[in-house]
């Protein structure tokens, strides 16, 4: 910066990865400070001065050439190859509020899907509520049900214990745990990369400080996962590698351990149970005849059989937290590790007893397991849908390409909706999406894709009309969570980029041309709407005892700080101590070991109780002498999703300009591969190049991709084009969990790599795509 430009002034503002100052000089972001109280916070923040000034940043509207030619929509191939037009806001809204309105008279609201993801954390600008408000006051659209995250475990869960609180809190305190647990078992481990994140924002990164607390506390650690770094070193765990995908296979053998040992917990499972008896004839082979012992679950997971008798009998000799991330669910059959947990704790006995039981996610996102008041947080009302069509969010691909199939899911028979128009706001569906290839020919069938986006994401490329969107620095907001003790001031920092506008002020003028703008703006601005949201959720909070600052005195200070409960939180405490007076939201008011609900679906290999189903693909399948390497997809390290991937902090991290690849060093050798070379990785689905690094961390026969690189095929609208980038989900599979919840099986896939000795194609995702600088439309 000259010297003769001013100090740069700070602006505070908050992200998934924490709260932080906006240093901004010039009319440009010019450096991230982290939030002075944070005390372990995020680097990767220091990627958003870079992205809000990006290449990529898209300037005005724009729509696909052919589609502007076109106006019968009739050819959609040219989605991913087509150049853009720049137009005016008036002929992008004039255009797409008559094609809304000729859909919706043509083929009624269940033609529309507006398709979402994470966004920004702001509590305002929440793209997928403020697509909902708009699309409910024109009369609703296609809405889903379950994501990408754990959406196995918010069919299943509530299934056998009444609430999704073991998923997404609270559970038992970091607090709870240092105090009383003595051992906790980890399938999946605690991957310390996750607590950089939270959906809403956050202001104390402490999730690191209080496993190291629980370490000082005396607590045990061991963890079952193919790769040791899903779990600190500092914390002295044991690791012990399993193949993927056989967790259910482990837990079932500690199962069988404690009922042949006389370990169990009966009275426990007597009282506040039901259906153990069908559970024990599995696990003693009375049906199938094979018992599940630790020897039968050690030969399938890879697994020492004395480790899984010994950390059985440990469990029920100690007080044990039994625990599972939220990855493994996202595996064929996805249901049945966190049912299987469940049933394991049952059978321990310490559910609802001080740092005893089990919870899932921990390590999932900062602040699970943290302390926090359950205070309502602002939040935009979306408004009631008169569509009452919902779709399970991971079979996006399967409803694009099957209009009026019908499927199974959860216990109904449902059928697919012809979509004619898709929205998406605040997403990339070219990473959240498995087996992007079969995503790309389901992409042709919508007669519009609309992408309000602030970059020229994957998605955006493949869209008809694109609409410029702010980044949280170029409008004002309010970022909160339920899992943070900080609500913070999201500041404007900048003007709008290019023609960039809020998505509020684009789905004002959207429903005014529809003629149901005071539906959506009830006669307020963005301004009008953020204090007002924050009143709101004032007025309630001291409802129930919590005080908050007047509008005007937070944003002037910038945040406020609720008070955590002073008292330890124990999941089912009041459960165990009397079952009559507060039963769970079960049937049967019981922990369902056996769910003669789930039974009576009819579903083929669901008997009503947890099961091992052998995956279609794993190590120990047929098809692994084709394909003999098992991929593991996580989130990665220096972004989240595909956030930011053309960044600085994401680009440091890849190899030869591609996402890197971890492989064992065995593997690597047997095919020749060395330390930084980049390689293909491919199966029958697709292939990708990526950048190779050797890691003895991680067992023999798996590797592992970080997802969220930006989709970068060499022949960009072409199905099953080499991804030049390293995008996994090329390779993923797009199949349901089960139909119970037909969620994400990302992590079962089988793939082999090779050295790539060809010189690797250039990028082409880091800047704009083709744009014809005709003039404006």
């Amino acid at each position: 910066m000259s010297n003769t430009l001013e100090e740069p002034r700070l602006v505070r503002t908050g992200s998934h990865w924490g709260m932080w100052s906006a240093a901004v000089g010039n009319g440009r972001v010019l450096e991230a400070r982290p939030f002075e109280r944070d005390p372990d916070p995020s680097p990767i923040v220091a990627a958003l001065p870079a992205m809000v000034h990006h290449a990529t940043r898209i300037a005005q509207p724009m729509i696909r050439l052919d589609y502007l030619k076109r106006r019968e929509r009739s050819d959609r191939s040219g989605r991913g190859r087509d150049p853009y037009v720049p137009v005016t806001w008036d002929a992008a809204l004039d255009l797409l509020g008559a094609e809304i309105g000729r859909i919706r008279a043509q083929h009624g609201n269940e033609a529309f899907y507006p398709g979402s993801g994470w966004a920004s954390a702001g509590r305002l600008h929440n793209p997928k509520t403020l697509m909902s408000r708009f699309f409910n006051a024109v009369g609703g659209s296609i809405d889903t049900v379950t994501n990408y995250s754990f959406g196995a475990a918010s069919v299943i869960v509530p299934h056998i214990v009444g609430s999704m609180a073991p998923v997404v809190g609270p559970l038992a305190s970091w607090a709870a745990i240092a105090r009383h647990t003595r051992l906790f078992v980890a399938f999946g481990g605690i991957p310390l990369k996750n607590l950089q994140i939270n959906q809403g924002g956050l202001g104390r990164h402490d999730a690191r400080q209080w496993l190291a607390r629980l370490r000082e506390a005396g607590v045990a650690f061991a963890y079952f996962s193919p790769q040791k770094d899903d779990f600190g070193d500092f914390l002295g765990a044991e690791w012990i590698p399993l193949k993927p995908g056989t967790d259910t296979a482990v837990m079932l053998g500690m199962a069988h351990t404690l009922l042949s040992e006389g370990l169990l917990a009966r009275a426990f499972l007597a009282s506040h149970c039901v259906g153990f008896e069908a559970f024990e004839a599995y696990l003693l082979g009375r049906g199938d005849g094979r018992a599940k012992t630790a020897d039968w679950a050690g030969g399938i997971a890879g697994v020492d059989p004395e480790t899984i008798r010994r950390l059985a009998r440990r469990a029920a000799a100690d007080r044990t937290m039994l625990s599972a991330s939220w990855s493994v669910q996202r595996a064929e059959n996805g249901e049945q590790p966190f049912w299987t947990l469940m049933a394991l704790a049952a059978m321990v006995g310490q559910i609802g007893l001080p740092g005893g039981g089990f919870g899932f996610g921990y390590g999932a996102i900062n602040g699970l397991g943290g302390a926090h008041r359950a205070v309502p947080l602002p939040t935009m009302p979306a408004g009631k849908n008169p569509v009452r069509t919902v779709v399970p969010v991971a079979r996006v691909t399967d409803m694009l390409l099957n209009p009026g199939a019908e499927y199974d899911f959860n216990g109904t028979r449902a059928r697919y909706p012809d979509v004619r128009l898709m929205y998406w706001c605040g997403g990339n569906a070219f990473h959240q999406q498995q087996d992007i290839n079969r995503l790309l020919r389901g992409w042709q069938k919508p007669e519009t894709i609309v992408v309000a986006e602030a970059w020229w994401t994957p998605t955006a490329r493949r869209a008809d009309i694109v609409l410029p969107v702010t980044t949280t620095l170029e409008r004002n907001d309010v970022g909160a969570s339920a899992f943070d003790s900080f609500w913070f001031a999201m500041e404007k920092a900048i003007d709008p980029v290019g023609q960039a506008r809020d998505e509020i002020a684009i789905f004002a003028d959207l429903a005014a041309r529809l003629g149901c703008e005071q539906a959506f703006t009830e006669g307020r601005d963005g301004g009008a709407w953020l204090e007002h949201i924050y009143m709101t959720a004032r007025e309630v909070a001291r409802a129930k005892g919590v005080e908050l600052p007047a509008f005007d005195e937070f944003w002037a200070r910038g945040y406020c700080e609720i008070a955590p409960p002073e008292a330890e939180h124990v999941p089912f405490a009041e459960f165990r101590r009397d079952r009559a007076a507060h039963p769970l939201r079960t049937p049967s008011g019981r922990i369902e070991i056996f769910s003669a609900k789930i039974a009576g679906f009819g579903y083929a290999g669901q008997p009503g109780h947890p099961v091992w189903i052998e995956p279609s693909e794993w190590l120990g399948a047929p098809g692994a002498r084709a394909y003999p390497l098992h991929l593991l997809t996580n989130q990665p390290k220096a972004r989240l999703h595909s956030q930011l991937d053309p960044g600085p902090v994401s680009r440091a991290a890849k190899i030869r300009e591609r996402e890197p690849i971890l492989i064992n060093p065995d593997d690597a050798a047997a095919r020749n591969i060395r330390d930084g070379d980049v390689v293909r990785v491919f199966n029958a689905r697709g292939a990708c190049l990526a950048g190779a690094r050797l890691a003895p961390t991680l067992m023999r026969g798996v590797v592992q991709m970080a997802t969220g690189a930006w989709f970068d095929p060499v022949e960009p609208g072409s199905p099953g084009a080499l991804d030049a980038h390293g995008n996994p989900n090329v390779l993923t599979r797009d199949v349901g969990t089960s139909p119970i919840a037909q969620s994400s099986t990302a992590q079962t896939c089988l793939v082999e790599v090779e050295r790539y000795d060809a010189a690797p194609p250039a990028l082409t995702i880091l800047e704009a795509p083709a744009i014809l600088r005709v003039g404006t439309a």
